[in-house]
């Protein structure tokens, strides 16, 4: 395990429900091509952290890596409504392209 990855780790054993420590470990263990290891936290993120907006994007770009393209969509989806309501206009301009890109749509059709 790298330096990295037990001081995250090790954190988060003292903070569980800390939303910026498991996308800290989500994103240390994609980098290292953890791939499950990162998916479980991203979608741990989603479950116990529905307002941790930067979560979407990656872990719909992830589903998209591993060719679960609906599950992507629908992850863009629930993030767009989230950056809503959060009024996060940047992450809100990310995962709009994001989901276009998924879904083949431009902005042109709508």
């Amino acid at each position: 395990m790298t330096n990295r990855l037990q001081q995250l780790t090790d954190f988060l054993a003292e903070n569980p429900n800390d939303p910026f420590l498991n996308y800290a470990l989500a994103t240390e263990h994609l980098k290292l091509g953890h791939t499950e290891e990162a998916l479980g936290y991203y979608e741990k993120l989603i479950d116990n952290h529905p307002d941790y907006v930067g979560t979407y994007y990656h872990l719909g770009k992830l589903y998209e890596t591993l060719g679960r393209r609906e599950e992507a969509i629908g992850v863009y989806e629930k993030g767009m409504h989230s950056a809503r309501i959060k009024r996060d206009i940047h992450a809100l301009s990310e995962l709009q392209a994001a989901y276009h890109a998924a879904t083949g749509i431009d902005d042109d059709d709508e």
